[in-house]
């Protein structure tokens, strides 16, 4: 059996969670108390007509989709824009509050002098459990050497990495960073560095298959409503962009569920999954198994 989050003690059987990996928590209410800071991230992440969410709120969507954790990440962009949207402590305030809720990511700007001590901090003091890295916005490349020192910690401490890859609805964001060939160097030198490619690295989701078919430790999230309803931007990327085959033949451990909420809905995505036509052994890999390997590694 796949062992469950560090530290979380799950609401079902673990082969049963329903996880997404893929949420914003930057309109919590418990880390909102300062108007100032809730105006910049509505600035700096271009979300504008969110109000601030109390956890009952958020409890109760996830009951509505059927989610029975989520992975919360922070923002850290204090070089690349001098602002740090939602810290590494506000990301672990969240976890105390619902530790069988919420599963942590660290936010570091590779750019930063202090990153490997703030990385170091966040998986040793505050117990996060992955790093949450935006290319585009951070303006690196998954290669270049400002990075490779925080791959260092996270593979001494068994830590996976979240890339936004592909197109970002965020403001001052270039695509080419997060473009999936971009990608291929660091998996094909870092076999033991679990990665996931958010959004599936839309538009180029073939290039994105192309990565994870030749490497197991890449992985992509759902993440992707860019145009129209769920239902047919999602149908539209697992029948014609991907073979509906692909993923339930070659990809299966390696798609995981993830929403980008509150840029997109939570419920009609998750309901949409059993919807594509995929085996059910598939769509219960997607849901929740695969994040619990891609959290832990194969133990």
């Amino acid at each position: 059996m796949r062992s469950g989050p560090s530290g979380m003690s799950a609401p079902c059987s673990v082969n049963d969670m329903f996880i997404d990996v893929h949420v914003h928590p930057a309109f919590y209410e418990p880390i909102n108390g300062d108007g100032c800071r809730e105006r910049m991230r509505h600035e700096t992440l271009g979300i504008h007509k969110n109000g601030t969410a109390k956890l009952e709120h958020i409890f109760n969507q996830m009951r509505l989709a059927g989610l029975d954790a989520l992975f919360l990440l922070a923002q850290d962009y204090c070089v690349a824009e001098g602002v740090v949207p939602v810290t590494n402590d506000e990301v672990k305030q969240l976890v105390d509050l619902a530790p069988d809720r919420f599963m942590g990511f660290a936010g570091v700007d590779p750019h930063d002098p202090g990153a490997n001590d703030k990385l170091e901090r966040a998986f040793g003091d505050l117990g996060l459990q992955g790093l949450n890295l935006h290319p585009g916005r951070q303006r690196f490349y998954p290669m270049d050497s400002c990075a490779q020192r925080l791959y260092d910690i996270c593979e001494a401490y068994n830590r996976p990495v979240m890339f936004h890859a592909g197109m970002s609805w965020e403001p001052n964001t270039l695509s080419r960073y997060g473009r999936p060939v971009e990608f291929e160097e660091l998996a094909a030198t870092r076999p033991g560095l679990r990665f996931c490619l958010s959004g599936f690295g839309w538009p180029w989701v073939e290039e994105a298959a192309m990565v994870m078919v030749k490497y197991p430790n890449v992985y992509a999230d759902t993440g992707i409503l860019h145009f129209d309803s769920a239902r047919e931007f999602l149908k539209r990327l697992f029948t014609h962009e991907l073979a509906a085959t692909w993923v339930d033949r070659s990809l299966r451990h390696q798609v995981m569920f993830g929403s980008d909420n509150p840029r997109f809905e939570q419920i009609r995505m998750a309901r949409m999954l059993d919807q594509l036509g995929l085996r059910e052994s598939t769509v219960e890999l997607i849901k929740g198994s695969n994040a619990l390997e891609f959290l832990n590694g194969l133990e």
